[in-house]
């Protein structure tokens, strides 16, 4: 009868030369990365100090905060239409071909889906100039016409169609690939006992995905969704192509008075500012910067929040 041999220590299986190169490597990663983010945000705060507590051109307004509001308003406004936009259509995609969809038709839509991420920003920017915008343009005039009485489709409906609406639509689709994608895999992490112990108990399909995919996903999504989100809030080219933007502070969808985007204005402006000017995007920068960190935050503690609830 033979014996097994001793187990070795704890001490030498932590010790394992892979384990240390690891260990070592994930450890550097971490530490870049809060680096590199330290030095991003020390870069904008000092190139946008001289903007913040400085005199800024009269052309430009009377303060920094002044001239970044209408902005941010427009970079929150658009983005915000276009999860509205996105993330029911991408959670029903998902769902669809995760598990509804056959199989050869499940495999085609999610490499399509996944082919839509690659397309340049750029691409989308001409498709929205000229094709969906032209597209749109009997809506709009329609929605002037017959529902001009609702704040947002207050008339005069614009004449090119390149409206906050268009290009919240072009940046839902953009987002769509992203959102879908994650969603796809984290509705197929579903544990299958749980699907099948509500179909078991006289469930429809709909009704197992209620109570089983969705709960089960539901802090995926909600990440998912902010990474979307992320993508909306610092999209640059396409939104700087298809807005026609007037730097005005508006909730209508339709009308030739569009704000702008920070990315937008920073991109376009840009390679011809001087002086202050630099420093006045560079500040709306910052401004952008903080919003992405705080709707980060804010969805790690919602994401937290779930995982809890969902755990009692």
């Amino acid at each position: 009868m033979t014996t097994a041999a001793p187990a070795a220590p704890k001490s030498a299986v932590r010790n394992r030369p892979a384990d240390i190169v690891f260990k070592a490597i994930s450890t550097t990663a971490g530490v870049l990365i809060l680096l590199a983010l330290g030095g991003v945000a020390i870069f904008l705060v000092a190139q946008a100090v001289p903007a913040i507590i400085g005199p800024i051109p009269e052309s430009e307004g009377s303060s920094f905060w002044t001239w970044v509001w209408p902005l941010t308003f427009g970079t929150l406004w658009s983005a915000f239409l276009a999860m509205v936009m996105a993330v029911p259509l991408a959670v029903s995609i998902a769902l669809f071909i995760t598990h509804f969809a056959p199989r050869r038709l499940a495999q085609f839509l999610g490499y399509l889906v996944d082919l839509l991420a690659a397309i340049p920003s750029v691409i989308y920017g001409l498709w929205g100039i000229t094709v969906l915008a032209p597209f749109l343009l009997p809506g709009f005039a329609w929605l002037a016409q017959n529902l001009g009485w609702i704040p947002l489709f207050s008339p005069p409906a614009s004449g090119t169609g390149r409206t906050i609406l268009t290009a919240s639509i072009v940046l839902a689709v953009m987002v769509l690939p992203i959102i879908t994608a994650l969603c796809r895999e984290i509705f197929l992490q579903t544990p299958r006992l749980n699907e099948e112990a509500a179909l078991a108990l006289g469930a429809t399909r709909w009704e197992m995905i209620t109570m089983a995919v969705l709960p089960h996903g539901r802090s995926g999504i909600i990440a998912s969704s902010i990474l979307g989100l992320g993508r909306a809030l610092g999209e640059t080219m396409a939104v700087a192509m298809v807005l026609a933007s007037s730097g005005a502070v508006s909730f209508v969808l339709i009308g030739s008075q569009n704000p702008s985007t920070i990315a937008a204005n920073i991109a376009l402006r840009f390679p011809e500012a001087h002086g202050i000017t630099v420093n006045m995007l560079i500040g709306s920068g910052l401004v952008l910067f903080a919003i992405t960190l705080l709707v980060n935050a804010i969805s790690r503690l919602i994401i937290a929040k779930t995982t809890v609830d969902g755990g009692r």
